[in-house]
């Protein structure tokens, strides 16, 4: 077995995860038409990597994933896995047992290959499957119209399968591949040969134009070297001048250090002093802040005094209270106790008159026995009876004493208990009384303690409030000073530029002697310098600076007489040179460059950065018409390199890129020039009349800022004594609420006590219904025994009358006595127990006057304890006023230094003004030095510029390269001299030296590689050769096997005739094509085309088993192949296979019942819900040994 299982997900017409595994050597797919059968052969094909969606019956490959149903929705994948047993190494590269080749293809057109789970490339898997018989070119798979295909088409194309058969696909591929090479190998032949003559061309050329340069080289080297030392000779003599200025600068800045020196100090003494000021504000305002805690305290404690007197003298009433209660208890236990001595001496009364009583009922019955003895028989018998009838009567006569006594006891427990009912319910009453008056209490109190708790979070906010407004109240203090600190120094500041501009400092002695004579009407029509003309935005100002260089000094005036009367002015005075610019003769010209401000880094022509009056038109168009600035210097350069350098570029810092190409470049003093202080005095006026308005802002906001502290303070106070009067509400409340409290558990314990002596009695009545109950049954016992032993003694005395009367005297007698004891003994408990009831009583009264006496005790700790408070916060209140007029004695105090500290402030702000005059003075003497600085440091900057742009060498390189000069002059001729000698040379092309170097290299180099090429071309060309060979001996003999195999087969299966395959062009065996001949039993010999359809169909299948003979495929499905064929060729047909099915497995799809007999496994492929397919198994072997059919 090769192919083990096949798992389809979502492909076709199986939406769910189908697996089928495959175990024997044939396989049946069976099912109606459109059921999916042959689904499940493209899955195969599919998964062995198909890209023709027409071979897979679909018009494109998206058609194979799950298109949905009319209950279920589309899938958006389909995934196909085949697993193959490699046990055998059918694939050679592969060491595992199992193999499992995996597709998946999303809707999205992406596709997946998975060898054992690890990611491949669909090359990878047609080469696992090449000249294995497998590949979905070759025989494995014989799909529908697969039979008809390869009889119908012409010869020539029928040569895959046979080649596949053969074993020399690989050898073709190589073979193509090898090709490929070969022709790419002979474009890039034809390549070479093109480039070599093309530099052929060039060689010559370009040596002469390199040995023109190098002449030229050696001219300029030589012209470099004496004007490098000319420049440099120059350079050191204005060094020495510099130096010189430098020395005078530095003294000049020292003088102007020392007065900012002293101007600082000033400053910080009057910093100092205001700081002073706002520690003594903020030291006054912080001993308010105490004094109004301490007042606040002070109330405070008044507040508490209050609220202590008010609880004494609650307290005090309640004490009046309990003593009136505690009389009245003391008079009713007086009462008690008489009413217990009573009952004790009525008790001993008793005892006294039951021993009498005992004594002598003890001498009646000793009589009574006495005379029963001398009594005959018949007397005594009837004696006996009277007797016992007589001790009967005396049992009745107890039982009724003892219910006599029962009933008195009731009787006394009813009383009692209805005046227990009547206190309860006054007890109840009073005890509602204090529960709604202690709840009301209670309400009050608890809206007391929200009123107190409010005015506290009244007062926390206020407080805030409060600390805020005075942190703005500094804060607009502190601004405001610093503010008019700023707008003074600015102010000087401004005073500053103001005087320079109107001195014309920063410009040459020539422009300050014309601009003074023309102030004082001298010449007439000048208009000042270009500097003092225009304006422009702080961000372009060094780039015009940079861009108008020496320009900005020069004197525009009206006409170019005016120009020739200022030059005359100059000459007599001897006022040095300087550049007029007539306006009826400037003429300018602005860029005209397309597209320009399209380039990335463009910021605009500096003609149109500045701001002037139209007049001055034609003087900065032609200033700065042809003048373009530019972000940084990478725009520059790209800018100048695709317009050909045919304008000057300026950066935002100060690069050039002159016309021509040469670049000046650099550091750059962002405040030296007279354009900067123009602009940099727009900006401080612009930055003082704001800092005005900031400072008028500030003014009404400390305004603002303490009325709404007053304000606040105000809102404060009112809040403080609104809470003070909460607190001591809340005090008095909860007085009041605890003594409520006291009051409700001496009423909640006295209810308890009733409470309970009310169930006591109550029980005990029940229990004395029980027994009075008991007593009655008893005495109707004792009277009936009584009744009937008297009629017995009737009749046994007749005749004794006598002895009868006797007898009842004494009976009489025994049963009053009896009467008499028990009635006496009734009493007695009666009277004990009313005892018992006092005593109890009088226990729980003197418990009530302990807990009374106990609380008037405590409400006298309370007094005495308060009384001492009192005093502690009488104490406290008065320390607190002390305090509070010691804290007045320091504001006083406070305000005298305040007072102080502004004198001092005031004479400091002279000191400040004088100090600031003897500032701006040294300040003038320093922006002259510099200027005079900045004049040489200009000339010093051109030199190195022109040593920059002409040779790219800094001052220390240039050094270098200096030599000793005899004469300055002489040196100059020569230079002269080199000029006209480079001049003659014309324009020579220093980069052919490089260019000459680097074609001739790559001619070197092109030379070498067509030799390596036409080498590389010989060897594929040698290769192909090799494969052709192999691949000719093979196909030779494997066509050799499959013709023999083709003949035996057709016997075999026709059971007769003949058949060969025979080759177009035998001199041309891998290109041409094969005809198919054939000679059924019982015909003539013709080619298949003559044949009907089932007999083209039995050669097909003929020429399939032949070639699976001689190269068994691991695997073949066959997808209804037989269709065509009679019954009697089908069974033969499945019998040949099962012939073969040793070395091949076969998995047919098929409607015949002969095919289906030689199955050893049915699936069945089912349609039940529309649209999905489904499988069903049988094992026809494991079936037949069920049923034991061999």
């Amino acid at each position: 077995m090769y192919l083990r299982a096949l798992e389809i997900q979502g492909f076709k017409s199986f939406p769910d995860k189908t697996v089928l595994n495959f175990g024997e050597d044939i396989t049946a797919i069976v099912g109606p038409n459109g059921s999916g059968k042959s689904n499940i052969s493209d899955a195969i094909r599919w998964v062995m990597g198909e890209q023709n969606s027409r071979q897979l019956r679909g018009a494109k490959m998206e058609d194979v994933i799950f298109g949905g149903t009319e209950k279920r929705s589309q899938m958006g994948f389909a995934q196909v896995t085949l697993v193959i047993d490699n046990t055998e190494h059918i694939f050679p590269g592969r060491d595992e047992a199992e193999v499992a080749v995996t597709r998946r293809y999303y809707r999205s057109g992406e596709s997946e290959y998975y060898i054992n789970r690890q990611s491949v490339r669909l090359k990878d898997v047609n080469e696992l499957f090449m000249d294995t018989g497998m590949g979905r070119e070759g025989y494995s798979i014989i799909g529908q119209g697969k039979i008809d295909e390869i009889l119908s088409v012409k010869s020539g194309e029928r040569r895959e399968v046979f080649e596949e058969a053969a074993g020399i696909s690989k050898y073709r591929h190589r073979k193509e591949e090898s090709e490929r090479k070969l022709q790419r190998t002979e474009e890039n032949l034809v390549r070479i040969n093109d480039k070599i003559a093309e530099l052929e061309l060039q060689v010559e050329p370009l040596r002469k134009q390199a040995e023109t340069a190098k002449k030229y080289l050696v001219l300029r080297d030589e012209l470099r070297v004496l004007e490098i030392s000319v420049w440099l000779e120059n350079l050191q003599t204005l060094k020495v001048k510099a130096r010189k200025l430098e020395a005078d600068h530095q003294s000049a800045c020292q003088d102007k250090q020392r007065a900012q020196t002293a101007l600082d100090e000033v400053y910080a003494a009057a910093e100092t002093c205001v700081e002073q000021v706002q520690q003594n504000d903020m030291q006054a305002e912080a001993l308010r802040g105490r004094m109004s805690g301490l007042e606040t305290a002070a109330g405070e404690e008044d507040a508490a005094i209050a609220v202590l007197q008010t609880g004494m003298d609650h307290n005090q009433e309640s004490m009046t209270r309990l003593e009136r209660e505690m009389a009245d208890s003391s008079s009713r236990t007086e009462d008690l106790q008489g009413q217990m001595d009573a009952l004790t001496r009525r008790t001993e009364e008793i005892d006294r008159r039951t021993q009498e009583l005992t004594g002598e009922l003890e001498g009646w019955m000793q009589q009574l026995q006495s005379m029963t003895q001398r009594a005959g028989s018949a007397v005594r018998e009837a004696e006996a009876l009277r007797a016992r009838e007589t001790l009967a009567t005396a049992a009745a006569a107890d039982g009724r004493v003892q219910l006599s006594g029962l009933e008195a006891q009731s009787q006394a427990a009813r009383t009692r208990l209805e005046e227990v009912g009547r206190e309860l319910e006054q007890l109840q009453e009073r005890r509602q009384t204090e529960e709604s008056a202690a709840a009301e209490n209670r309400k009050a109190l608890e809206e007391a303690r929200e009123e107190a708790a409010a005015a506290e979070n009244v007062i926390q906010g206020h407080g805030l409030k409060m600390g805020g407004r005075q942190r703005r109240a500094q804060e607009s203090a502190q601004q405001r000073e610093q503010l008019s600190r700023q707008a003074a120094a600015m102010e000087d500041r401004i005073r500053l530029l103001t005087e320079m501009e109107k001195e014309y400092e920063g410009f040459s002695r020539a422009v300050k002697l014309v601009m003074q004579a023309a102030d004082k009407g001298g010449l007439r029509g000048v208009h000042g310098p270009v500097a003092s003309l225009m304006t422009t935005q702080e961000q372009y100002t060094v780039a015009i600076e940079i861009a108008l260089g020496g320009a900005l000094q020069n004197i525009v005036v009206d006409t170019q007489n005016d120009a020739k009367s200022a030059i005359g002015y100059l000459k007599q005075r001897d006022g040095g040179r300087a550049t007029f610019l007539p306006l009826d003769a400037v003429r300018g010209e602005k860029l005209r460059e397309s597209r320009i401000e399209e380039e990335y880094g463009f910021v605009g022509v500096a003609s149109e950065l500045v701001q002037y009056e139209k007049r001055y038109d034609g003087v900065f168009q032609n200033l700065l018409g042809r003048t373009v600035v530019v972000e940084d210097l990478d725009c520059g350069v790209t800018m100048a390199r695709r317009y050909q350098n045919r304008f000057r570029i300026v950066t935002l810092d100060g690069q050039v890129i002159n016309r021509g190409g040469s670049m000046t470049g650099g550091s750059v003093s962002r405040s030296a020039g007279v354009l900067s202080r123009a602009n940099e005095l727009q900006r401080l006026a612009g930055q003082l009349e704001q800092l005005r308005g900031q400072l008028a802002d500030a003014d009404r906001r400390a305004q603002e800022t303490g009325r709404e502290l007053q304000k606040a303070q105000y809102e404060l106070d009112v809040a403080k004594e609104q809470q003070r009067a909460a607190a001591q509400q809340v005090l008095t409340l909860e007085g009041r609420q605890e003594h409520h409290e006291i009051l409700l558990e001496n009423l909640r314990l006295s209810q308890d006590g009733l409470q309970q002596e009310r169930e006591t009695l109550t029980r005990r009545l029940q229990e004395q219904e029980t027994q009075m109950q008991a007593v009655r049954q008893e005495i109707a016992a004792h009277e009936g025994e009584a009744e009937r032993l008297s009629r017995q003694a009737e009749e046994s005395r007749a005749g004794q009358s006598d002895l009868q009367t006797r007898t009842d005297e004494i009976s009489g007698q025994i049963t009053e006595h009896k009467t008499a004891l028990a009635a006496l003994a009734a009493e007695r408990e009666t009277s004990l127990h009313s005892r018992q009831e006092l005593e109890r009583l009088q226990a729980q009264m003197h418990t009530d006057r302990a807990g009374r006496e106990e609380l008037l005790e405590r409400f006298r700790r309370s007094n005495e304890e308060a009384g001492r408070e009192m005093d502690v916060h009488r104490q406290k209140a008065e320390e607190l006023r002390t305090q509070c007029r010691r804290l007045k004695e320091q504001l006083a105090s406070l305000a005298a230094e305040k007072l102080e500290l502004e004198r001092r402030r005031t004479q400091q702000n002279q000191e400040m003004q004088r100090c600031n005059e003897e500032v701006l003075h040294t300040e003038r003497e320093v922006a002259r030095l510099e200027q005079q600085k900045n004049a040489a440091a200009m000339e010093e900057k051109n030199i190195l510029d022109k040593l920059w742009e002409r040779y790219e060498l800094s001052h220390s390189e240039a050094q270098s390269q200096r030599l000793e000069l005899e004469s300055i002059p002489k040196a100059t001729r020569r230079i002269g001299e080199l000029n006209r000698e480079i001049k003659s040379l014309g324009t020579p092309n220093i980069g052919a030296i490089e260019e000459f170097d680097r074609v001739n290299t790559r001619y070197t180099y092109l030379s070498e590689q067509r030799t390596d090429v036409e080498k590389a071309k010989e060897e594929l060309t040698g290769v192909i050769d090799e494969i052709t060979r192999q691949m000719t001996e093979i196909f030779a003999q494997q066509f050799r096997l499959l013709n023999e195999s083709f003949q035996e087969t057709f016997l075999e299966l026709f059971g007769g005739g003949k058949a060969r395959l025979e080759l177009e062009d035998e001199n041309d065996i891998l290109g041409c094509g094969i005809e198919i001949k054939v000679q059924p039993p019982g015909k003539q010999l013709k080619t298949i085309t003559l044949l009907s359809g089932g007999e083209k169909a039995f050669v097909a299948i003929a020429l399939y088993f032949a070639i699976m003979k001689v190269h068994p495929t691991p695997f073949c499905v066959m997808d209804e192949i037989e269709a065509a064929l009679d019954e009697a060729n089908v069974v033969r047909y499945a019998r040949y296979m099962r012939r073969i099915a040793g070395k091949t497995q076969f998995i047919v799809i098929t409607h015949r019942r002969g095919t289906m007999e030689e199955a050893d496994v049915l699936y069945g492929v089912t349609m039940q819900e529309r649209g999905v397919s489904r499988i069903l198994t049988i094992n026809l072997n494991d079936m037949a040994k069920e049923l034991k059919i061999k």
